[in-house]
């Protein structure tokens, strides 16, 4: 197993930037998929959820819910003797390479769960080619209720070979209002992003060059401490989700 880490701090303006990267000459930016979250149910079209037991919780419909304004909220609550938690995939419906991928997103509030953004399919199990047969880009995890920002890479699946890569950034602020979260994944590289500024630029050990589907999730484990503490329901929210492609002007 490879891990580095390595702790990135940058000053934040008061609002978010919502701007994009700037392209390379003679490119542009085009909008190839979106979802605004509009309406009061989630568009199957683009999504799904898969209903099962996830380390100490389950992964459930009951913890999705849109607001009718815009917004996305998954949730963490408890039903009888077990937690309730949920994430959407768009597995089979949109899975893609390279390219912007940013989500505008108001982080959750209780200690003991953790939310991510995230790229993902089943040929990051692969080994033998590093990260380019497949790689788990977690754009953002946000596991503490402090300033830092998880990310992370994970490839060759999750047994022996298991390699991974990451970075901590320091966002002040973070936990309270909406920021955005960003990846530009390119060719030969990764950049990273909150609130349109770079927080991680790596290559890792080969940058993944196979489609991969978006998920956006919540989990109870080890890694987040105890859930017991938390006031429950608690929610993350997610204002919007945009993939967008470089095209010729």
């Amino acid at each position: 197993m490879i891990a580095f880490t390595t702790m990135t701090t940058i000053s934040w303006a008061a609002d978010p930037q919502e701007e994009l990267p700037t392209p390379p000459e003679g490119q542009d930016w085009k909008l190839i998929w979106n979802d605004e979250f509009d309406g009061d149910k989630l568009d199957e079209s683009k999504w799904d959820i898969p209903e099962y037991k996830r380390r100490a919780a389950w992964w459930s419909a009951k913890a999705v819910a849109l607001d009718g304004e815009g917004h996305l909220a998954i949730k963490t609550l408890r039903e009888g003797d077990r937690y309730l938690n949920a994430c959407i995939r768009s597995r089979d419906k949109f899975e893609h390479k390279f390219g912007y991928y940013v989500a505008r997103v108001k982080l959750q509030k209780e200690p003991g769960h953790w939310t991510a953004f995230w790229l993902y399919n089943d040929s990051v199990n692969k080994v033998g080619d590093d990260g380019r047969d497949g790689t788990e880009i977690d754009i953002f995890e946000k596991i503490t209720l402090d300033d830092q920002v998880h990310h992370a890479l994970h490839w060759d699946g999750y047994g022996d070979a298991h390699q991974n890569e990451f970075t901590d950034a320091e966002v002040p602020g973070v936990m309270e209002g909406w920021h955005t979260f960003g990846l530009w994944w390119k060719a030969d590289e990764y950049v990273f992003y909150v609130d349109g500024k770079p927080t991680w630029t790596t290559t890792a050990s080969g940058v993944c060059q196979v489609p991969l589907y978006v998920k956006f999730s919540d989990e109870i484990g080890e890694w987040s401490k105890t859930i017991s503490t938390a006031k429950l329901p608690d929610e993350f929210q997610i204002d919007y989700v945009r993939v967008y492609d470089l095209e010729k002007k």
